[in-house]
């Protein structure tokens, strides 16, 4: 019986348990040289059947993978080196238009092994031209996309390490969980021994089509994927303890699109008590309080009517817009949002969640005051060598001289006095690629949060420039690699440069965000940390040099926008 069992084990397996124990055999190389060849090779065929015979030969670390039980039931994962993944777990449901609703229990255990489905997006029919320094990679798409992933060092419920939830960017029309290299959550998960969050939601046409105007049971339906959002946190709450985590040390981070997201949360009374800190990468400056929500509101109403125009349905067929195919209703839809733009004389229109005063408010919530808060931008965001061409540090002196004084005129002395006052360390002809805009939007942020908070606030540059190309400033999504310490994934590697300075750099920034999750201050041996004030507006600048100092760039932003505008 044993020899039969083996037989078929042995046809199973075939090939593939050859070109495994190859590489065993070449990993052990330096072990065998140490033994005869014949001694080696006898041994190992003993020790083959041996194994054989007990079934330990074929079971890797996932022979018997990890098995967590949620509140709607178990899930399994898988081990990938320290650390336990669980990958596509559902943490609500939603028909389109809806708002979410928990989970339906299953049984027995549900696979948590592999990504779950993305929100449909449009059609990506060309590389971005970030691609080379900014990897993406796509999934299948499905509507029911109300999934999460869990990156842990523990499984036990008394671990209570820290929660970090990933809101990823996109514009709130592109974007998943996993479209990046750079959002894997395990390399963060293990440097900072800290549990990994990250979740898809509904965007564009269906997270965020205003069809209030057509009856109560669409009443909701102007922020789903917001709603989709609480939802992933309210399942953070009641399961994380599962998972290792503490649902009473959660951090929300996120960037762009995400960035602007995880600061919505302090505007929405619905997430009040799920979430401790805050940190807005590169998003989160708009200024709610001078929205007008009456007007806002008619306006995405005329953006419903338009779709259902382009559709040819009345208000009366509302309903038929469910069963609508997705590349249909986002086509009527995006062809909604160019008319009425032009119908309103502005240059364009998008999805996007606004602040009612009901779901979402204009103010921050009573209780946002008590959230610490970090917020900051990279250098260059969409304005650097990424996308002007690159060639800036091979120019010669006349060469800087004669643009900077095409591009600033009379005032071009006094913007390189500013700009070499506030980054000494830059080259002057950087002063071309700075993002004056984005960050006077995030000293909004900073400022406003301030006049409410009692908790503090910290600000940041990532100045970083990626070592190819020659020279890439640092753009928009250029520290996300960094934060999830993810520089070693091989497209990433290559993609930053692989430089010794940029691994150094990565621990910096990674441990950054870690101990801000951790405790409220961002703060690290070496590299001290002070909150952000109007008066002392101390910013940490992260580069090759990283140092914490009051960033005084008023001046040079003004003289910058005066030029721009």
């Amino acid at each position: 019986m044993t020899e039969k069992l083996l037989a078929e084990q042995s046809e199973t397996l075939g090939r593939r348990t050859l070109l495994k124990c190859a590489v065993g055999l070449a990993g052990g190389a330096a072990v065998s040289m140490a033994q005869p060849l014949g001694a080696a090779s006898a041994k190992s065929g003993a020790e083959a059947i041996a194994e054989a015979k007990s079934g330990s030969r074929l079971r890797s670390p996932n022979y018997h993978p990890p098995v967590v039980e949620a509140r709607a039931g178990k899930v399994r994962g898988f081990r990938d080196g320290r650390t336990t993944a669980f990958l596509g777990i559902p943490y609500a449901e939603a028909d389109r238009f809806e708002p979410p609703k928990p989970v339906r229990p299953w049984l027995g255990i549900r696979s948590a092994q592999v990504w779950g489905p993305v929100c449909p997006i449009p059609d990506m029919t060309e590389p971005g031209g970030d691609e080379f320094v900014f990897p993406h990679r796509y999934w299948l798409q499905n509507e029911h996309c109300q999934v999460l992933n869990v990156w842990t060092q523990s499984t036990s419920r008394t671990a209570k390490k820290p929660v970090m939830v990933w809101f990823h960017g996109g514009g709130f029309v592109n974007g998943s969980s996993m479209e990046s290299y750079a959002y894997t959550g395990k390399n963060l998960s293990e440097y900072g021994d800290v549990v990994v969050v990250s979740m898809n939601h509904r965007l564009n046409v269906i997270g965020a089509l205003d069809l209030s105007a057509y009856g109560p049971g669409y009443a909701n339906s102007r922020y789903t994927g917001v709603a989709d959002m609480v939802a992933a946190l309210h399942w953070v709450h009641d399961n994380i303890e599962a998972f290792g985590g503490d649902p009473a040390n959660v951090t929300i981070f996120g960037q762009s699109a995400g960035g602007s997201e995880v600061v919505r949360m302090l505007h929405t009374p619905a997430a009040k008590g799920l979430f401790h800190r805050v940190i807005a990468e590169s998003g989160g400056g708009e200024n709610l309080e001078a929205t007008d929500p009456a007007e806002m509101i008619h306006i995405q109403r005329m953006i419903a009517a338009a779709t259902l125009e382009n559709l040819n349905l009345r208000g009366n067929q509302i309903d038929k817009l469910k069963a609508i195919s997705y590349p249909q209703l986002l086509a009527a839809g995006n062809g909604a949002l160019m008319a009425v733009a032009r119908k309103l004389g502005r240059p364009g229109l998008g999805w996007k969640v606004i602040a009612d005063d009901r779901y979402i408010l204009r103010k921050f919530c009573d209780w946002a005051g008590g959230i610490p808060l970090m917020a900051g931008n990279t250098f260059s965001e969409n304005i650097g060598t990424l996308a002007q061409g690159t060639g800036k540090n091979e120019w010669t002196g006349k060469e800087i001289d004669d643009r900077l004084t095409a591009q600033y005129g009379k005032t071009k002395e006094e913007v390189v006095v500013e700009f070499r006052k506030a980054f000494p360390r830059k080259k002057v002809q950087d002063v071309l690629y700075y993002s004056a805009d984005l960050r006077d939007r995030l000293k909004v942020l900073l400022n406003g949060k301030l006049k409410v908070s009692r908790a503090p606030a910290y600000s940041y540059i990532f100045a970083y420039e990626y070592p190819v190309n020659g020279g890439i400033t640092a753009f928009h999504c250029s520290e996300i690699a960094f934060v999830f310490h993810n520089l070693a994934v091989p497209e990433l590697k290559i993609a930053t440069g692989g430089a010794a300075v940029a691994f150094a750099l990565q621990d910096k920034v990674s441990q950054a965000w870690i101990n801000f999750a951790r405790t409220g201050n961002p703060g690290q041996r070496g590299l001290e940390w002070k909150p952000f004030t109007a008066k002392d507006p101390q910013t940490m600048v992260f580069d090759i040099v990283s140092e914490c100092r009051a960033l005084h760039d008023g001046k040079l932003s003004s003289l910058i926008s005066q030029k721009s505008a």
